[in-house]
C-alpha cells in the first residue's frame, strides 16, 4: 500500500503545501512490517521498509494489518475512519512525540488516507 506514497504526495501541490511546516519522520507499523516515512517541508523524501535498528522517528502509529486494511477501505466503518478513532477503540497505538503529530495532523491524516482512494475516483475528476 505504501510503495507509491511518496509519488502520490509529492505530485499533489495542495498536500505538499499543507505539510510545508513538517520536517520530521514517523513510523507506520502494519502488523509485523515497519515503514519509516521521512518528510521534508511537506515532501516525502523516503519510505523505507524495516526492520530498523536504532532508526529515529518523531511518532509511530502501530496497528495489525487487518486494522490498516479496514482503515484503507474507501468508506471505513466507524472506529476505523481516523487514527484517533482507531486509537480510542484500541485498534492502534500512537506513541512518541504526539506534539509533532498534532502540529501536522491534517497533513498526516491526508497522507495516511492516500491508499483509501475509492474505485473510479480519478475518472470522476478527469
Amino acid at each position: 500500500m505504501l510503495e507509491t506514497l511518496a509519488h502520490q504526495v509529492n505530485e499533489n501541490p495542495a498536500l505538499v503545501r499543507r505539510g510545508a511546516a513538517m520536517s520530521a519522520s514517523f513510523l507506520i507499523e502494519i502488523g509485523d512490517r515497519d515503514f519509516h516515512v521521512a518528510v521534508d517541508r511537506g515532501r516525502i523524501i523516503g519510505v523505507e521498509e524495516g526492520p530498523f535498528i536504532m532508526r529515529g522517528w518523531s511518532f509511530a502509529i502501530r496497528a495489525p494489518e487487518a486494522v490498516w486494511a479496514k482503515f484503507w477501505e474507501p468508506f471505513p466503518d466507524p472506529g476505523f475512519q481516523d487514527i484517533f478513532a482507531m486509537n480510542r477503540f484500541g485498534h492502534c497505538v500512537v506513541e512518541g512525540d504526539v506534539d509533532v503529530l498534532l502540529a501536522n495532523l491534517r497533513y498526516v491524516k491526508d497522507v495516511l488516507a492516500i491508499p483509501r482512494r475509492a474505485p473510479n475516483m480519478g475518472a470522476a475528476h478527469g
